[in-house]
């Protein structure tokens, strides 16, 4: 069994039924069938795509996102979702990384593109306008039982603490362990339809928002805007869905709307970043739903623990592990801890990746001993429900998506007369955190804040760009001459 034929057996078991419900268009399980193998054709024939290629997806959410996924798949190739919100510079990264010469993209990021083969000039690009054309196309795909639960299937890159993102290595496996544990744990059934609001290159969504239903023969409501938040909760009502994930912003964004009657949602699900206990509170306070707050990392492909729909629910806990997954808290020489006593959360089982692409030292710190080494510090309880006190040392989280200090540092570096640079997180109501910079200067040199965040701009995703960028005489030090970022945590802006 792999994904591919997962889906295709999914697909023929449910041909006429809305796999997908897009504004007003309805697309059927049949359509994305046929796409997928129109799609998985025209990789191999058109552009000699073979088992164990990898191929790019840079595009904003739309049903074609899908098809293009499910083609590469289909066709034994390893998919590659790119964060749409990154800029050329930061995609060519990933290109020259993962060997990407094939990329899906849509006309609309035609400037973007032209700028992303001049650095790439290997690189070729399929339109997704060009999918209309694989409706109704029948001819078989790859010959399936080619493709092994043990091949790549996906490389979800994440950002790293040396400024570069990583690829972590997800197996057909993986992603199926992982969406069978999912099922089980939301009661997940054919007649569920899940909200799909965030970005579908997040490990999140891909796996429960858009693998999970399809895999179970239910439905997707791919919403199309999510501003203002009252659209996100017309397209529930119209369209009927019962399951939203979200992160939670999101949550406090909904926590102070009106709730229509009639509504048929029968769970929300908060991803990606912690769940603050007052969002918490606010929600369930309105909301006569639950809202259950789960933990996972893209290197578990990537769901781990999740609290119970049934039975207790601790706020402020991320749960339990989810079924056949296994999570451990162990010191730095990596034994085992008991209740209460705080450690690294530690995660084995059949979601867990086989390592970082083309990364052993990364690969050999993160996978030890059967275990994946998360990098988060929390503890567990008596009845094993699980607490994350700690985050990745440095890392932000703006609006659930990972940050790096380190590669905004690297680039702030770059610009004339940066003598030095740290990138800390400050705390902000819409978007979780947000970066803030502090800088000193060469001698003789002054800085204009806006043209060093007008030349971030045009190197970061809008969401890695600091808010301020606060100038120093000097940045604070302890004796072995490592900025103390907890001292610049204290500074005002």
């Amino acid at each position: 069994m792999n994904l591919a034929s997962a889906f295709i057996a999914s697909a023929e078991s449910n041909p006429a039924k809305t796999a997908v419900f897009w504004g007003e268009s309805e697309y059927p399980y049949l359509h994305f069938r046929d796409q997928t193998i129109w799609v998985a054709n025209m990789l191999r024939h058109d552009f000699g795509v073979r088992r164990g290629d990898r191929v790019g997806i840079w595009l904003r959410n739309c049903p074609e996102y899908i098809s293009a996924l499910l083609g590469i798949l289909h066709a034994g190739a390893v998919a590659v979702p790119i964060n749409n919100f990154l800029k050329p510079d930061e995609v060519a990264y990933i290109a020259q990384d993962a060997s990407i010469d094939v990329l899906i993209s849509d006309s609309m990021m035609h400037e973007a593109l032209e700028r992303l083969r001049a650095l790439r000039s290997t690189l070729r690009v399929v339109k997704v306008e060009s999918f209309s054309a694989g409706a109704t196309f029948h001819e078989p795909g790859t010959n399936q039982s080619e493709v092994l639960e043990t091949d790549l299937a996906v490389l979800i890159y994440t950002s790293g603490t040396t400024g570069h993102p990583k690829g972590a290595m997800l197996t057909h496996g993986n992603l199926l362990h992982n969406v069978k544990s999912c099922k089980i744990v939301l009661e997940t059934v054919d007649v569920d339809r899940f909200a799909l609001v965030l970005p579908m290159f997040h490990s999140f969504m891909m796996t429960v928002c858009v693998l999970l239903p399809l895999l179970v023969g239910g439905s997707i409501v791919l919403v199309k805007s999510v501003h203002p938040p009252k659209s996100i909760m017309h397209e529930i009502f119209h369209h009927h869905a019962t399951v939203l994930p979200g992160i939670p912003q999101l949550f406090r964004a909904l926590s102070h709307a009106a709730v229509p009657p009639g509504l048929p949602l029968r769970l929300c699900i908060s991803g990606a970043a912690p769940l603050p206990l007052e969002t918490l509170r606010d929600f369930s306070a309105h909301w006569p739903i639950p809202l259950v707050e789960g933990y996972g990392l893209s290197e578990a492909s990537p769901v781990v623990s999740i609290n119970p729909i049934r039975g207790v629910q601790k706020p402020g806990s991320i749960g339990l592990p989810i079924p056949d997954v296994e999570v451990s808290i162990r010191d730095e020489q990596g034994n085992e801890l008991g209740t209460k006593q705080t450690g690294e959360v530690c995660v084995r089982g059949g979601n867990v990746m086989v390592g970082y692409w083309n990364k052993l030292e990364e690969t050999a710190k993160a996978l030890r001993d059967g275990w994946l080494y998360t990098g988060d510090i929390g503890h567990r309880d008596e009845e094993g429900y699980i607490y994350i006190t700690d985050r990745k040392k440095d890392m932000l989280l703006v609006n659930g998506i990972n940050v790096y200090p380190r590669e905004i540092e690297e680039v702030i570096y770059q610009f004339p007369g940066i003598r030095e640079a740290a990138v800390i997180g400050r705390p902000d109501p819409r978007k979780g955190e947000q970066p803030l910079a502090f800088v000193s200067m060469n001698d003789g040199h002054s800085l204009d804040e806006s043209a060093l965040l007008h030349y971030l701009r045009d190197r970061l995703a809008d969401y890695k760009v600091p808010r301020r960028v606060l100038v120093m005489p000097s940045l604070p030090r302890n004796a072995t001459g490592k900025v103390l970022k907890t001292s610049l945590r204290g500074i005002k802006d």
